[in-house]
């Protein structure tokens, strides 16, 4: 996302103001302010709601137990006809590279490990296989259980569809947003969709799989803001912002977005459980743009109140 900002001063002088505006909020927005100072913590939020609210966790896994079942037991005879020989691969090619990975069969940089990194590599390897695999049979279904784990939540907070208002700016000055050039353009195109993640994680990141959990944290970063972007989706349309308004909004909180964009793609890159993850944070998402949300009314009500007076000179 190509954004610009006016410059450090500027942007200091923006923060300050924001932060005058949150200070004095009425109670029933306090609770709201407190979690929107950290962001990743609605991933975690929906994590506990879809595995405590029957109300999201029964009709998400109804929806997806046949085909998760289908898709584990081709998942799981791949595993077992093809790890001795995937392991005997690695085996080959660790052994051939000791001083670049900086590996051995039972110590990483000198430090003894409890199973033998020829295994662990196998198993995270594996483990992508059989997501993939599973992916293919819960395409459909998972995509329906993501949508209405959004609608339940939105539901359970007790808001219809008029709640969703028109976007309000809440900064006295807003950023610029510089249009795309061509480059740009062609790098969010192709570098910012499926190929693009697929090189970056499977040709200039490969060397990072086998260490444990680095590569998904590495491929998580790149992934932050596109995933945030994705899981906000819903609530931008109800909002029915413009491009130019989404970008402004995002920039406005990147490192909102990109710490909880960052939370919510390290968990769905999880193998296999990651998928579970990928319907808790459409959970964590629409609790966050409830609050946001909230967020936004206080602001246009204090703006048709006369109360932002800065709001007015923007």
């Amino acid at each position: 996302m190509s954004l610009t900002s006016n410059g450090p001063e500027a942007q200091d002088a923006l923060l300050n103001t924001g932060k005058s505006l949150t200070q004095d909020v009425p109670p029933q927005l306090a609770r709201a302010t407190m979690r929107l100072e950290f962001s990743p913590s609605y991933v975690l939020v929906g994590v506990y709601r879809l595995f405590t609210d029957k109300l999201l966790y029964i009709p998400a896994w109804d929806k997806c137990k046949h085909a998760a079942q289908r898709g584990a037991v081709v998942g799981a005879a791949w595993a077992f006809f093809t790890f001795s020989i995937q392991k005997r691969f690695i085996e080959m090619f660790l052994s051939n590279s000791p001083r670049i990975t900086g590996l051995s069969s039972d110590t990483m940089f000198g430090y003894p490990l409890p199973f033998s990194i020829h295994t662990y590599a196998t198993i995270m390897i594996i483990g992508s296989q059989v997501t993939r695999i599973m992916q293919f049979f819960l395409r459909k279904n998972l995509r329906i259980a993501r949508d209405r784990a959004w609608d339940q939540t939105v539901k359970s907070r007790g808001k219809g569809p008029e709640f969703w208002q028109p976007y309000v700016e809440e900064w006295a000055r807003p950023p610029r947003v510089a249009s795309d050039t061509k480059q740009q353009k062609f790098v969010k195109k192709y570098l910012g969709g499926w190929f693009g993640l697929f090189v970056i994680k499977r040709v200039l990141l490969s060397p990072f799989q086998i260490y444990p959990f680095v590569g998904m944290a590495v491929t998580s970063w790149f992934r932050a803001l596109g995933t945030a972007h994705i899981l906000h989706r819903r609530y931008f349309e109800s909002k029915r912002m413009s491009e130019s308004q989404v970008q402004i909004f995002m920039e406005e909180r990147k490192w909102d977005y990109r710490a909880f964009g960052f939370t919510a793609a390290f968990l769905e890159s999880l193998p296999i459980i990651g998928l579970v993850f990928t319907v808790s944070n459409r959970v964590g998402a629409a609790m966050w743009a409830h609050d946001l949300e909230k967020r936004q009314h206080y602001f246009a009500e204090e703006r048709r109140a006369g109360r932002l007076e800065s709001l007015k000179k923007s």
